[in-house]
């Protein structure tokens, strides 16, 4: 039978035993994906990103989280009081700009991980109806270390989380199977974001 596992920016090793396979063992270094040992890449499940504006690799990208109110996590967070949690708004920014950093590496890095979340700002919540605008602009590159700025705002100009993010992208060696499968994967979300965006 198959097997799916999700896996959220981390390393991933998982072994699948099977009659016509006993035993066969992956790793994986990559966002969060779901793995189905039949061969099929289904949706991230922890997307913070509707649909991507913009994205000019190397310089910057615009993308769009809009809050439905159907999210299951908002019925703890406030009981009559709906408000996306700010760890979810910062999400949001660290996966536009782990999208532009991929992009700008022509999807070759096998992780993006967040390093340092510096000067983080709260200014205002984010409410079920409303669209946290993401803007992500490239700061500096230093080795496999890129510092960003990035600033989720709503209704124009009301800023919600703003700051600056370290990440750094991680080579594990000659990609195998698994990894071209997730850079593959990646690339065909930010182009479907892209497309959500055009409709």
């Amino acid at each position: 039978m198959g097997l799916s596992v999700p896996c959220r920016f981390e390393t991933l090793s998982i072994s699948c035993y099977h009659r016509s396979n006993p035993i066969s063992c992956v790793n994986y270094y990559g966002p969060t994906i779901a793995i189905n040992f039949w061969g099929v890449w289904s949706e991230m499940r922890f997307r913070q990103i509707d649909k991507i504006t913009e994205l000019i690799p190397g310089k910057s990208i615009k993308a769009e989280k809009t809050l439905t109110g159907k999210e299951d996590y908002l019925r703890d967070h406030f009981p009559r009081f709906y408000v996306q949690p700010g760890v979810l708004m910062l999400e949001s920014l660290y996966q536009a700009a782990q999208f532009l950093v991929r992009a700008s590496e022509n999807y070759h890095s096998g992780l993006v991980m967040l390093r340092e979340a510096k000067n983080i700002k709260f200014a205002s919540f984010l409410q079920p109806g409303e669209t946290l605008l993401v803007e992500v602009e490239t700061l500096k590159r230093e080795g496999m270390l890129t510092t960003l700025k990035a600033t989720g705002t709503k209704n124009g100009d009301t800023t919600c989380v703003s700051g600056r993010l370290v990440v750094e992208c991680i080579q594990k060696g000659e990609p195998n199977s698994v990894d071209i499968h997730a850079s593959r994967y990646i690339q065909q979300m930010v182009e479907r974001l892209q497309q959500v965006a055009m409709a």
